[in-house]
């Protein structure tokens, strides 16, 4: 049986300024998402198809990240504790305190996308098709980061790879779910969309793929992670991520079937 390394999760301290490994986990998001952004730009048939330029990239990280906060926020607000923050919406402002939702994060990112592209007069399939593969390796690094925190334990299990976190007070043996996710969500999606955008697609086509593969890979892992507590399994024995993620699923592949269906 394995135990959780407890890791600190200060990754570094200078005097009073503690930089933790999460927020690092987020600044390498970010450098993979502009890295990997640079290198498609790179390639002639990339650029040419979503219109985008090298200096674009930092207006879509900027806007992708603002979308991603408030969404996340308000997406956690919304679908884990709607009742907690309608009697207590000053909370709804301390982010501080945890609290962020990857299905509310993506929806805010759609919208923070579209507003951009319209601004700037650019067709929003094209440019979200682009994004979509930079997308999971910065995933990847969250899930790390949860896993170096101990938090997002996963559910009592007897496998040989089961490990204890005592973050959970307890001594049994669990899913190490965040790598799970780690895995799934983020290094086998990021090669899945890398090797399908390799080519040209069809408007939309790489993204129904994105929200269809993180559909799948999120309903399967949560299979493996602890429910949250305070919302346990909503209905039908699956969890509140496993219900969110389905409607992803039926989306996706109707966008994806849409895109490849219609003429080029």
């Amino acid at each position: 049986m394995l135990v959780h390394p407890q890791f600190d999760p200060i990754a570094l301290q200078l005097g009073p300024l503690a930089i933790r490994w999460y927020g690092l986990m987020y600044l390498v998001a970010f450098a993979a998402f502009y890295g990997l952004g640079r290198l498609r730009l790179s390639r002639g048939p990339h650029a040419a198809a979503s219109g985008l330029t090298v200096p674009h990239l930092d207006d879509l990280l900027f806007h992708g990240a603002l979308g991603v906060v408030i969404g996340g926020r308000l997406g956690y607000v919304l679908f884990y504790k709607p009742a907690h923050y309608l009697a207590n919406p000053l909370e709804i402002l301390a982010v501080w305190q945890g609290g962020m939702a990857f299905h509310g994060g993506l929806l805010g990112v759609i919208v923070a996308i579209a507003l951009w592209c319209r601004r700037r007069g650019l067709r929003f399939w094209p440019v979200i098709d682009f994004i979509a593969p930079l997308v999971p390796l910065g995933l990847a690094a969250g899930r790390l980061g949860n896993f170096i925190n101990g938090e997002l334990w996963g559910r009592p299990t007897g496998v040989p790879w089961g490990m204890v976190f005592p973050q959970a007070g307890d001594a049994l043996a669990r899913h190490p779910s965040q790598l799970y996710q780690f895995a799934g969500e983020g290094l086998l999606l990021f090669a899945l969309l890398w090797w399908y955008s390799a080519r040209p697609r069809a408007a939309g086509a790489v993204s129904g793929l994105f929200l269809t593969g993180y559909g799948v890979a999120r309903f399967a892992a949560e299979f493996g992670r602890q429910p949250d507590a305070f919302l346990g399994l909503p209905a039908a024995g699956l969890s509140m991520g496993q219900w969110l993620s389905l409607p992803m699923i039926g989306v996706g592949l109707l966008l994806w079937r849409w895109a490849i269906a219609r003429p080029r």
